[in-house]
């Protein structure tokens, strides 16, 4: 029997070295998703994901999935066809249309973790300036995207979406060449993928990934996430 911690209405969250091995990273569940709570959960290391009729669970997964700004090298296949599609990308225009298409796009398991309740969450952490956006149009209108929430100075990715090819990739591209203009040195991936792995995600202990979390609280950006174009 699977013993786990239950959230009351305090927010605090056990330890996520106390996370569960199986399933990889369960850590608690219960609570709520208000502003408040899904802040100190990214500042800590844990995030929410669940299905629709599922109570909600908090996670904090080892090994870790990270991307290091400095490290990342875009492909010369997408930079041609940066060239060669002139995209143009935005920065936060239009986060709830990104969220809504990340909850809708069709998928191989043909579901979805970004529920309604976590869509009106998350729509909230916009409004209050912690979760961002970013968008990628041609002429047909918005072709690609990501969001995700931005605490400690760490970018935490949360879900992304293409309607045309590399749309997603042209998104992320621009985060990171943005992230890395703003000294911001680490995206939380959560959990490595193969299309992850191919943007550059690689693992790390959970050990490391939180003390390097906690390494960045103290740092200052610059206020940099507004309504803008990316694109020259």
């Amino acid at each position: 029997m699977i013993s786990l911690y239950k959230l009351d209405t305090s927010l605090t969250f056990p330890s996520p070295l106390d996370a569960l091995k199986d399933p990889n990273g369960l850590l608690a569940f219960g609570g709520d998703l208000s502003v408040p709570r899904l802040v100190r959960s990214y500042q800590h290391g844990i995030f929410p994901w669940f299905s629709a009729g599922e109570p909600i669970l908090w996670w904090s997964p080892d090994p870790r999935g990270v991307l290091f700004t400095e490290k990342y090298k875009s492909s010369k296949s997408l930079l041609k066809h940066i060239r060669k599609t002139t995209p143009k990308v935005t920065m936060d225009t239009c986060f709830n249309d990104v969220i809504d298409a990340c909850s809708t796009i069709p998928r191989k398991d043909n579901g979805t973790w970004i529920t309604t309740d976590m869509i009106e969450a998350y729509k909230n952490l916009h409004q209050a300036g912690y979760a961002h956006s970013i968008e990628v149009w041609n002429d047909e209108g918005l072709i690609g995207g990501l969001y995700g929430v931005f605490v400690n100075n760490v970018f935490c990715g949360e879900s992304m979406f293409s309607r045309q090819a590399n749309a997603s990739k042209v998104g992320f591209h621009y985060l990171v060449e943005l992230l890395k203009a703003n000294d911001v040195r680490l995206i939380d991936c959560q959990m490595q993928n193969p299309h992850l792995a191919s943007l550059g995600c690689e693992e790390i202990p959970r050990k490391t990934f939180l003390e390097l979390l906690a390494s960045e609280v103290e740092k200052k950006p610059t206020k940099f996430w507004a309504p803008q174009v990316l694109t020259a």
